[in-house]
């Protein structure tokens, strides 16, 4: 079958595509022909006049799947039991609550126009109930970045200064695991938590290792690199949220000296001050080291005011931030790999240290040289749900509203922040940039994030409309590897996405090496902790290198 999209204007950075009014042209899933094509015939046409096309939305950090999800599912009945969404009604920005079911995950972020989200955070003792819940949510390809920043072996491997075990140990991992890519959380600090305790610099070691955060950074992106992965090392800092804290950040950028590093949720490691009478921005000092060294990435972990639930595996952090918050609160210790925390949290306008927090992130992005290397996200759902990103695309792109915000909050976060001083105004292009094209670049998805020949026919079509927040809350079509999943904003049918994974192929021999530690010390037998070639009926191995 043949389909025809005609009369859009057509966004897509990758091929240098500014609003042009082109003809796309689809066959098998992929995209076949770009402009006048008198050769083909169309069995469909779809008539894009009056709208935007860009290639679907790629989310490249966002907590939807696994076993700190489900947590915040059990603690949190009140904000998941609201979740059921008509598939007729449209999304609107804001609309949707922090921790949704599975389906109407899927659903959300394509009524948006996205079609490919990437789980931040997996356990491997977890990966199995993450693959199954990955394989659960519909309309969306789906990868899983596999934590590993404070595995016991790993741990062990550094402390020996044995790099090729430890690259052999992260090969293995990921393959196991059906993993994207190396996740680390407060390196040395969660392994730390187990004994009630945290790091709180670069060089101070982990409890029982003679390991530091410093080591740890450089020593798995530079694994990274020699593995060819297609995604650097993915990177939450060490004294998240806390005053002063650009300082570690700075610092940890440099650790993983020329060697790829993405830092995560930016906006939550780029504060100043002593304490929290005096926070302020420091993200011209944090971008400023980001825009002079192009081996760094970072997303900013955007907050949205309102209410919400917070997750991480940054066990000692959601600790601190229950006594901060008087707020419930669980803790999971995930045996020799990592730890979570569930946290309910209400960000507040008139909350002084809300207001920094939420400037931080619009300036590190509005700050940004090089947008190929700055991506939006609100660390869903740690910094508000997903589906107020057309409330920051209206922020990034209208000053005015900007303006507008900053009116609403306390007279005295004017001294401690830079954005009303920011004239920069977003484009479409630049839109395009941060929500398609860099998001797969920065990924190595190829085929995705574009509309060139060959690219698959992940199309989002949006209706013009000068509001901004309006247009992108609802696609007027939406294709999936070219089958048309809504029309008029409406979902005509569900369908399965992939779920996308690395095979680095380098592990060798280890698993007979760590084979007598695991037995001793896990407990699931060796034989059952990988993911069965079974859960990825669906799967994509994407290639490194």
């Amino acid at each position: 079958m043949i389909t025809k999209i005609t009369g859009g204007k057509v966004y897509d950075p990758i091929n240098r595509l500014n609003g042009k009014c082109l003809d796309l042209w689809i066959e098998g899933g992929k995209i076949v022909r770009v402009g006048e094509a008198p050769d083909l015939s169309p069995d469909r046409v779809i008539d894009a006049g009056n709208c935007i096309v860009m290639a679907g939305g790629i989310d490249i950090h966002s907590h939807i799947a696994g076993g700190k999800v489900n947590l915040g599912r059990k603690l949190r009945p009140e904000d998941h039991r609201k979740d059921v969404v008509p598939r007729s009604e449209t999304t609107r920005s804001g609309v949707g609550y922090s921790i949704p079911s599975t389906f109407v995950t899927g659903y959300r972020y394509a009524q948006m126009g996205y079609t490919t989200v990437m789980e931040a955070a997996m356990p491997p003792l977890s990966a199995k109930h993450t693959h199954e819940e990955l394989h659960d949510i519909p309309m969306l390809d789906k990868g899983a970045y596999t934590l590993m920043g404070n595995n016991h072996f790993l741990l062990s491997f550094i402390q020996k200064g044995d790099i090729e075990k430890a690259r052999a140990f992260v090969s293995w991992l990921l393959k196991v695991t059906r993993g994207y890519t190396v996740k680390i959380v407060n390196p040395c600090g969660v392994e730390s938590w187990k004994w009630g305790k945290n790091v709180h610099d670069l060089d101070q070691r982990a409890i029982d290792y003679d390991v530091t955060p410093r080591k740890v950074i450089s020593s798995l992106s530079r694994i990274a690199d020699d593995l060819r992965l297609p995604h650097s090392i993915h990177l939450h800092c060490n004294n998240i949220g806390t005053p002063g804290n650009y300082e570690v950040t700075i610092e940890s950028m440099k650790a993983a000296g020329g060697n790829r590093v993405h830092i995560t949720h930016a906006q939550f490691n780029s504060y100043g001050g002593k304490s929290w009478g005096d926070i302020h921005s420091k993200a011209p000092e944090v971008v400023d080291y980001v825009n002079k060294n192009p081996n760094v990435t970072f997303d900013i972990g955007q907050i949205v005011f309102g209410d919400t639930t917070t997750m991480t595996a940054d066990g000692p952090w959601q600790y601190r931030l229950h006594l901060l918050s008087g707020n419930k609160w669980i803790n999971a210790d995930v045996e020799m790999e990592t730890s979570a925390g569930v946290v309910p949290y209400t960000f507040r306008k008139k909350s002084l240290v809300n207001a920094v927090q939420w400037a931080i992130g619009l300036e590190l992005i509005l700050l940004a040289d090089d947008l190929w290397r700055a991506f939006m996200t609100t660390d869903h759902p740690n910094g508000g749900p997903f589906t107020f990103y057309p409330q920051i695309i209206k922020l990034l792109m209208n000053k005015a509203f900007r303006e507008e915000m900053v009116s609403q909050l306390p007279k005295k976060v004017l001294e401690r922040i830079n954005l009303p001083q920011i004239t920069r105004e977003f484009s479409l292009f630049e839109i395009a940039i941060i929500t398609r094209a860099a998001p797969s670049k920065l990924l190595g998805l190829h085929q995705k994030g574009h509309l060139g020949v060959g690219a698959d026919a992940d199309i989002a079509i949006y209706e013009e409309n000068p509001d901004v927040e309006k247009m992108f809350s609802s696609v007027k079509f939406l294709l999936k590897d070219g089958d048309l999943v809504i029309e008029n904003g409406k979902i005509l049918k569900s369908v399965p996405g992939r779920i996308l994974y690395v095979d680095p192929g380098e592990e060798g021999e280890i698993e007979n090496l760590i084979r007598d530690d695991f037995e001793k010390f896990y407990t699931l037998n060796l034989e059952n902790y990988r993911v069965p070639d079974n859960y990825m009926e669906r799967g994509e191995c994407v290639p490194c290198g």
